[in-house]
């Protein structure tokens, strides 16, 4: 970044984005972690935009203190939990920078990574995206299932989302209002961040234990994630379940001719009610399976249409530094 004797020196501003929920254990690790990154920055400001998604421990009332004693510190107090994505949303929304790092206050991204990618923002890129070189920290089965998340959204959606990516990453502002005008309500962030496209490059990280307090997903509410993930950028499994049912048409009618043609060489034959039966259930199954899936997005239809907003904030606590 360079400028001349007459053009004004700007310094840019960074946004830190940080959703929290129920993480009073780990406050004091995130701030030393993050004054700690910023203090070895030179010509950037930072602002660290601290969402409380309806914490029901002190989380609130020490964001609150924090911002009192550190200016550089927002906090947006959501009036109930909304769900991170939401919570994200509310950070995004609320983010004053030329850049905006969303990241967990859990400190499994790595803040130490902030300075690598604003050296690439400053080099040219709009988006700097940090993928999990390493996730030996989480378990076996919680890597595998990402992987085969990874791998079947991918394949079912013409939005590839990039392997081993989170939340973690840098947007320039040109990125971040691209983000901030889509308007649906159900947001699956990370195929919004994969949808929006610009110029991108990726650096790669370990990804660390928690500092402190519990994961908030449970194996449920990871599946829940995965399916919202899908229906949200495909309709692929819509289509699959017509090519099912077309088969399954044809089997039928290929089955039913056999027993037509049975019947009139060797009679009726009494016995097959088993067989019967399991077709029955299979088929049975089969439809309510579809019709659980069109109802997945049929609920999806139904909350867009209510419109109702992704958040609601009951006060924002901190003054934006403005120096």
């Amino acid at each position: 970044m360079t400028t001349t004797a007459t053009e004004p020196t700007t310094t840019p501003l960074i946004s830190i984005v940080a959703p929290f929920y129920n993480e009073a254990e780990g406050i004091e690790y995130f701030r030393e972690a993050i004054l700690a990154v910023m203090e070895g920055i030179a010509d950037v400001r930072f602002e660290i935009v601290c969402v409380d998604d309806g914490s029901k421990d002190s989380t609130l009332s020490q964001l609150v203190a924090l911002s009192t004693r550190d200016p550089r510190f927002r906090v947006v107090e959501l009036t109930r939990n909304f769900g991170k994505e939401a919570a994200l949303t509310a950070g995004i929304d609320f983010a004053r920078g030329n850049a905006v790092i969303p990241i967990d206050s859990d400190l499994q991204d790595p803040p130490e990574l902030i300075p690598v990618l604003i050296d690439e923002w400053r080099k040219g890129a709009e988006v700097v995206l940090a993928r999990r070189a390493d996730r030996g920290t989480d378990s076996f089965l919680k890597r595998k299932t990402a992987e085969m998340f990874y791998s079947f959204h991918n394949r079912l959606s013409s939005v590839k989302i990039p392997h081993n990516v989170g939340d973690f990453r840098l947007m320039d502002r040109v990125a971040v209002d691209a983000l901030k005008s889509l308007p649906e309500r159900q947001r699956f962030m990370k195929g919004l961040f994969a949808w929006i496209g610009y110029k991108t490059v990726v650096v790669d990280y370990v990804r660390k234990p928690r500092m402190a307090g519990e994961t908030k997903f449970s194996g449920w509410k990871l599946w829940n994630f995965a399916l919202e993930g899908i229906t949200s950028f495909s309709t692929a499994p819509l289509r699959i379940w017509t090519y099912v049912g077309g088969i399954g048409a044809l089997l039928t009618v290929a089955y039913a001719l056999f027993i037509i043609t049975r019947t009139l060489i060797h009679g009726i034959d009494l016995p097959g009610y088993a067989s019967l039966l399991v077709a029955i259930l299979f088929f049975g199954s089969l439809q309510l399976i579809s019709v659980g899936l069109l109802g997945e997005y049929i609920g999806r239809i139904y909350l867009e249409t209510k419109q109702r907003p992704t958040y609601l904030v009951r006060r924002e606590h901190g003054t934006p530094d403005e120096s």
